[in-house]
């Protein structure tokens, strides 16, 4: 069960008595995160006021390695990508948050644009960068996966995430900045990977297109696959992606299918 946020605090003894007015929190969830939280954590070191990563019950080191890399560890349960994200910025001290996914790290040249705007003064509530995905061997260029702009900077009291399971967003209600230096997106590594998260993202998709109420059938199902890779490989340019191009529209066709049919299937058990 998920510890009340004032337990969370005494458990992981949270301070802030050193964190200036304007100091920056960054934000990271994770789970069995071993291999890639230990660079991003590292790639905001010298512009983070304070780290807070929730750890929803890694069993490969990933909490140990985070504390010894200075960041707060709070140990949980998994409620979905926006609820969880929402818990840790509810933990902030800093006047602006920076969200992480721990494949993610600030490039140099972010990091400097990031301190600028800490230490400057701006009628602009959040911003949003560039991010710059690593696919099977390739930095893509297209397939919809460059510049892919996120908004994950923000006045810690004018923003939150959206309430759903996966690919949460930020809300906000002001006006919005652009950096122009990316974030670095370690995405897929190598094409195995890609497997593991499909099943997750389409199965977690199909529960969040459910508690919306929208249905689904195996025809829907296959005609969402088929423009997915339409859309992907043609109207996004993935073509000039090369074979990294084709390979990510087939998979993000089978997301899209996959996500369909099992939210199909699970209106057939009701």
């Amino acid at each position: 069960m998920y510890l009340q946020k004032e337990n969370i605090i005494k458990r992981d003894k949270i301070s802030t008595m050193n964190l200036s007015v304007n100091a920056l929190s960054v934000i990271i969830i994770a789970k069995n995160e071993a291999i890639d939280i230990p660079d991003c954590i590292k790639s905001v070191h010298g512009l983070a006021g304070e780290i807070i990563v929730l750890d929803s019950g890694s069993n490969d080191g990933t909490p140990e390695i985070c504390r010894k890399l200075g960041a707060t560890v709070i140990e949980t349960d998994w409620p979905g990508d926006g609820p969880q994200k929402n818990r840790a910025l509810a933990l902030c001290k800093g006047k602006w948050v920076l969200c992480l996914d721990a494949d993610e790290r600030v490039s140099p040249e972010l990091k400097q644009e990031i301190q600028k705007i800490i230490d400057a003064d701006t009628d602009l509530i959040a911003y949003r960068m560039p991010r710059s995905s690593f696919f099977c061997g390739k930095f893509m260029k297209y397939s919809g996966w460059w510049p892919d702009y996120i908004t994950r900077f923000f006045l810690r009291n004018s923003g939150k995430f959206t309430n759903v399971l996966t690919h949460t967003q930020l809300e906000f209600n002001g006006k919005l900045g652009t950096f122009q230096n990316p974030i670095i997106h370690l995405a897929i590594p190598a094409i195995e990977e890609s497997l593991d998260k499909m099943n997750l993202y389409s199965s977690e998709g199909a529960k969040t297109l459910s508690l919306k109420g929208k249905r689904s059938s195996i025809t829907k199902a296959t005609l969402r696959g088929l423009w997915m890779f339409f859309k992907t490989f043609i109207l996004r340019f993935g073509f000039l992606d090369g074979r990294e191009g084709f390979v990510l529209a087939i998979l993000n066709a089978e997301g899209s299918f996959y996500r369909h049919a099992k939210l199909a299937f699970m209106q057939r058990r009701r």
